[in-house]
């Protein structure tokens, strides 16, 4: 009844730039934390940035200064801006989003996934 669509991901070059979406439809009363997370082949998934509900974001160490999460409250979507990729940015990044539904209820509700790889 709730559904996470993320878009953006593909093939880019190693310093080149891609923009993530998320968008959340379906039952939403309210949206609480967003975030994006990823997983490497081989790797466990891993955080990558959290956004609160006001704005306050978080991000992994390993893409501090690069990457750039930001969200749309009226559109209950989030983005990720992601600049000076490396292949080691090179992963499966999925979508989460704490959810509360019509029925004032909380819930995690994860995206597909999109695969990001940065190779030359």
């Amino acid at each position: 009844q709730v559904q996470l669509v993320e878009s953006g991901g593909g093939l880019v070059q190693p310093g080149g730039s891609l923009r993530l979406s998320c968008a959340a439809s379906g039952k939403i009363f309210s949206i609480n934390d967003m975030g994006w997370y990823r997983q490497a082949p081989g790797k466990e998934r891993e955080l990558v940035a959290t956004i609160a509900s006001g704005g306050t974001t978080n991000y992994a160490d390993s893409v501090k200064g690069r990457f750039t999460i930001s969200r749309d409250n009226a559109k209950n979507t989030v983005y990720l801006q992601m600049n000076s990729l490396k292949p080691e940015d090179t992963a499966v990044y999925y979508c989460n989003a704490r959810i509360v539904t019509t029925r004032l209820r909380e819930y995690t509700y994860w995206g597909q996934g999109t695969q990001v790889t940065v190779s030359s």
